[in-house]
């Protein structure tokens, strides 16, 4: 198999994960197996340089709000972590954050081990604590200040020594035994473990019903501060102690050479301990290192989590089912007899595709092994005895929903459909996806009223969820419907009516577009206007336009390909032209720091610097800048360093300025 091959199918494994994990809310794979199909697709994508932007691949942090809850916007981003699942891993993580900032030193850390349940933000103005809010997306989280009240080891006020505005974060969780409580007054309505009953019990619309349930609180991070409050992490921590937040008593200040010992110590107390952890976080101790070290993506460069093994069960394969995606991938799904995996019960687990049922030779009958962490659909690891009379699976050839035949591409693992809009799986499931919360975050429009409006006839394509509000009188006649809920759903679609460009790109189901690519593009053309004329313009191979898009850090080929492919199609401008009078899409978030000189500006760095490539850029896009990998026109700023070849040279060709790594880094106040 060549790497282009590889590569693509590893692709294909991480976007049917990201849809699951962040669309459905049916994650199907362990965070181990996520973060080994990632490394391997960076692996072929650095020994392949051609091949290198299209594995770019990044999760989302969290999801948007609910509605029903006032929205707080985060003054810092609420990050996720990034995963390692073994000492290798922990190892490799930070030597290539050495390599990030060109450092030889071992690290200093705090070990923290990681609560499982509800991030929250708590911010304190004049020293009096004013607003808590979730996580939710990362940069918007739901109010539940109401409920954060009930809370009695709550600070309410801070020491004078205190910042006159903090942003204060840590974790709501629930104990064991105040799980077990809360599921015994509650036997008709048993929560599945502490985290969802924590999240279930802070996201109450009525706070009296949270103020029933005993929630706990650990303080761990900062978030926005007026005036620094320490140096390190730890010094940190010792302070939010002094000010009367809980920290946890079994956090450390650990050595790089410690940290094995220290995570194997920690996972023999686990099962001993009050409260459920998944793993410990390792953050960086120096906090000026963190802020050199920054950010990508998702998550903090100065912090990791290493994770416990997966739990894992036994049970029988009673059949195979195959389910049909919006792009008209057909993904296998095992259904098992019902088993307990970690306190959960399990009936369902992936099976990615048909080269995984043929390489692990899962038959329908048989015993299998299976892995869960988490909240993860488990996952088949092989099979433990072989059942009675069984034969091997024969996946389809064609659709089984509209019957049109399943093709497979020699370059590709999935096999599609290829029924397109007439086949009614892949439409739904588009809709669906429009509706999702990292796309137009409906509420109310699920999976099940996507599918009941299909089949009523009220829903075809996009635009007619819009127009939905005009049959409010009609859908409210429906079966278990009625006047209030019709209501509220006209309202719920009213509400989003106007929608940021990112999400409307991601809402549009394009093939490889998902959330971070969508970001990359608003950023980059920061209006709807604009991206829509270029992407048209893209169509023609060799154009300005297609070079500048393939031009875009993190867009390769693939991807480009993709997106002007979805512009070829008429019916696919045609629906961009309902959507234009039904909702507004609002500019890109630009620039961090407008007043920076290098907001907005398109840069390229080529050559050796003494500063870390990867560090450069990064504090260019912090300001604002736009890094692309190839000179052109549009180009204001090419950074040399020594030996610059090519770049250097068609910059000077194009009389682009060029700017010496000490000018770079006056210009970006470093």
């Amino acid at each position: 198999m060549s790497a282009k091959t590889k590569l693509k199918a590893l692709l294909e494994r991480i976007e049917a994960a990201n849809a699951a994990y962040y669309e459905r809310d049916a994650p199907e794979m362990t965070d181990a197996e996520y973060d080994s199909l990632r490394r391997e697709a960076e692996d072929i994508a650095a020994a392949h340089p051609e091949l290198r932007e299209e594995a770019r691949v990044l999760a989302r942090v969290g999801a948007r709000p609910a509605t029903g809850f006032g929205k707080v916007r985060h003054r810092t981003p609420m990050l996720s972590l990034d995963n390692v699942f073994s000492p290798e891993a922990f190892a490799e993580f930070w030597q290539g954050k050495r390599r990030f900032l060109g450092l030889e030193a071992a690290w200093d850390f705090v070990a923290e081990p990681k609560i499982d349940g509800l991030s929250i933000s708590l911010t304190y103005e004049s020293r009096k604590f004013v607003r808590a809010a979730t996580r939710g997306d990362g940069t918007e989280g739901e109010d539940v200040t109401a409920n954060m009240l009930t809370l009695a080891e709550l600070p309410r006020e801070l020491p004078e020594d205190a910042p006159d505005f903090i942003e204060i974060r840590g974790e709501v969780y629930m104990t064991k035994a105040d799980f077990l409580a809360l599921n015994e007054a509650n036997p008709d309505k048993p929560f599945a473990n502490p985290r969802n009953a924590a999240a279930g019990s802070l996201r109450q619309l009525d706070p009296s019903v949270t103020a029933k349930r005993k929630l706990s609180l650990f303080a761990y991070a900062q978030g926005e501060t007026a005036t620094p409050v320490a140096d390190t992490h730890w010094g940190y921590l010792e302070t939010l102690k002094r000010w009367g937040f809980k920290v946890n008593p079994l956090s450390a200040r650990v050595g790089e050479a410690e940290a094995e010992a220290f995570q194997a110590g920690i996972g023999a107390r686990r099962a001993a301990l009050p409260y459920d952890i998944d793993g410990v976080v390792y953050k960086v101790n120096d906090l000026a290192l963190q802020a050199r070290l920054g950010f990508v993506g998702r998550a903090p460069r100065w912090a990791c989590a290493w994770k416990f093994p997966a739990e894992k069960a036994s049970t029988v394969l009673e059949d195979i089912e195959i389910q049909v995606g919006r792009t008209g991938a057909l993904t296998p799904r095992a259904r098992l007899t019902p088993v307990n995996v970690g306190g959960v019960l399990v009936q369902y687990a992936t099976l990615h595709n048909e080269d995984e049922i043929a390489r692990k030779d899962v038959r329908i009958g048989d015993t299998v092994e299976l892995q869960r962490a988490g909240d993860v659909i488990p996952q088949i690891l092989g099979v433990l005895k072989r059942g009675a009379h069984t034969h091997p699976f024969h996946f389809p050839t064609h659709c089984p929903v509209c019957g049109a035949l399943a093709v497979r591409d020699a370059d590709e693992a999935v096999r599609r459909c290829t029924g397109g809009l007439s086949c009614p799986a892949q439409v739904v499931e588009r809709l669906i996806h429009f509706c999702s919360r990292g796309a137009f975050d409906i509420e109310g429009m699920g999976e099940k009223t996507v599918q009941e409006f299909y089949e009523a006839g009220l829903l075809r394509a996009a635009p007619d969820i819009f127009a939905l509000p005009r049959h409010e009188a009609e859908i409210a006649k429906r079966e278990g419907w009625g006047e209030v809920s019709a209501a509220k759903l006209s309202a719920a679609i009213n509400a989003r009516r106007e929608i940021g460009l990112e999400r409307f790109i991601y809402a549009l189901g394009i093939r490889r577009i998902g959330e971070n690519n969508a970001k990359l593009l608003a950023r980059h053309y920061g209006s709807y206007a604009h991206w829509k004329v270029a992407m048209r313009a893209a169509i023609e191979i060799g154009s300005d336009a297609r070079l500048e898009l393939g031009s875009i850090s993190g867009v390769g080929p693939a991807i480009a390909t993709d997106l002007v492919a979805f512009f070829a199609e008429a019916h696919n401008l045609d629906t961009l032209a309902a959507l234009e009078r039904e909702v507004t899409v609002l500019d890109a978030a630009m620039a961090t720091a407008s007043d920076s000189p290098l907001a907005g500006k398109v840069m390229v760095f080529t050559g050796t610097l003494a500063m870390a490539r990867p560090e450069a850029k990064a504090r260019a896009e912090a300001l604002g800048a736009k890094v692309t990998e190839s000179v052109s026109k549009k180009t204001d700023f090419v950074v040399v360093g020594e030996d610059a070849g090519s770049k250097a040279k068609k910059a000077a060709e194009l009389g682009i300025r060029m700017l010496t790594e000490q000018e770079f880094k006056k210009m970006a106040g470093l």
